[in-house]
């Protein structure tokens, strides 16, 4: 067995001084919004199944008897029955011209991104955007401009800058996963239109949960019609797996033969196809789910706010509790296991330095009561635990 180099153990040394290790943690599904994990029954607030269909039994049923593998890339082998009628089941809940799958959210946006811009073109990131919008947003090679959504003057400025740049794409979250608020699509529909900008929402944390029928941000502030491509994901509140983009036929085309993580990826698997094209159904004809959710996280911003904790406004499922430092959210997290909730600490790189926080995932599969001793267990713990800075 070969030894581990220097470089390796003492980046390793420097993650633990500066409790940033991440654990590695065994989880076993129990009743609804309940886990075991490492060995201990919680209250697991830290899932984005956001409406409780991940262990849905109807989902397992939808995919037994189904091939588990697909064997090669779509434009290889072909598309199995099951993904062609995901693509179709996407398309008409997403009320879209067509419908693109990938292997997961992540390789959407990381392929998609290279597809759509490259050298001499221009690409529009948000500060606070999915590291897989970051790394597609480098990967293109194009020039690269960084703006934050409270400041879009800053991106009109490099708009009009970029203006001789052949192609100018705006990437954004519709819902930032770890803020929980949402982008200005309005705003930034009426940029692309002025500068002649294409425009990407990434629903991922949206999809199923805002809006009237559940089709994300988009929806929820009816600019659907504006956007030039929406790109979704089937693992959070689909419950499934797998990555989507929704445009216009000619996009999708387009993408098929020049976005390289779909081009080079296997399919995903028919029975992974099957349940998602299950809960695509089930969000239809359930929208109860989508409403508890809705009236639990009005319910938790509320004691929140009344316990004056550091929570910034939002919407949806995604609740956070600025707390600072790391050590003071891994403290916070700890406290909160030994009550039997989980929620986890969330440190940088994945949020920026001096705002860890807890992050807390709400799902239609907790209830009322849940929220409640979710909030019980915040005000016991004292207001210098919630509020330690390095």
């Amino acid at each position: 067995m070969t030894r581990d180099p220097d470089w390796l153990l003492d980046g390793l040394s420097a993650l633990q001084r500066e409790h940033l290790l991440r654990p590695r943690r065994r989880v076993q599904p129990l009743g609804p919004g309940r886990s075991r994990i490492d060995g201990h029954d919680v209250i697991d607030f830290s899932s984005n199944d956001y409406l409780g269909l991940a262990r849905d039994s109807r989902l397992t049923r939808a995919a037994a008897g189904v091939p588990a593998g697909a064997g090669a890339s779509p434009l290889v082998s072909g598309r199995s029955e099951h993904y062609c009628q995901l693509e179709h089941d996407i398309a008409e809940f997403e009320q879209a011209e067509a419908a693109l799958l990938f292997p997961s959210g992540f390789a959407a946006n990381l392929g998609t991104v290279p597809a759509l811009v490259s050298n001499g073109d221009a690409v529009f990131s948000d500060r606070l955007n999915h590291a897989s919008l970051i790394d597609g947003c480098r990967l293109s090679r194009a020039r690269l401009y960084v703006y934050h959504h409270t400041r879009l003057d800053q991106l009109e400025h490099q708009l009009a800058k970029a203006a001789d740049a052949p192609r100018r794409l705006i990437v954004t979250d519709g819902l930032f996963s770890m803020d929980g608020h949402l982008a200005p699509l309005e705003s930034l529909c009426q940029l692309a239109n002025s500068y002649d900008a294409m425009l990407l929402v990434d629903e991922a944390h949206a999809t199923g949960v805002l809006g009237q029928h559940g089709r994300g941000s988009c929806e929820s502030l009816g600019v659907e019609d504006q956007v030039t491509l929406r790109i979704g994901t089937l693992s959070k509140a689909v419950g499934a797996a797998g990555g989507f983009v929704v445009g216009s036929r000619a996009l999708v085309d387009y993408l098929w033969h020049h976005a390289r993580t779909q081009v080079f990826s296997t399919a995903i698997p028919p029975a992974t196809c099957a349940a998602a094209s299950k809960a695509l159904e089930l969000i239809q004809l359930e929208p109860n789910r989508r409403t508890h959710l809705e009236q639990l996280a009005r319910q938790l911003r509320q004691h929140l706010n009344d316990l004056k904790l550091d929570t910034p406004a939002g919407v949806g499922p995604i609740v956070p509790v600025i707390v600072g430092s790391a050590t003071a959210a891994l403290e916070a997290s700890r406290l909160l296991a030994e009550k039997g909730l989980f929620v986890p600490a969330i440190r940088p790189p994945t949020v920026p330095g001096g705002s860890a926080r807890l992050r807390i995932s709400l799902s239609a599969a907790h209830s009322q009561n849940d929220v409640e001793q979710l909030a019980q267990a915040l005000q016991s713990i004292r207001c210098e635990e919630l509020s330690v800075d390095e």
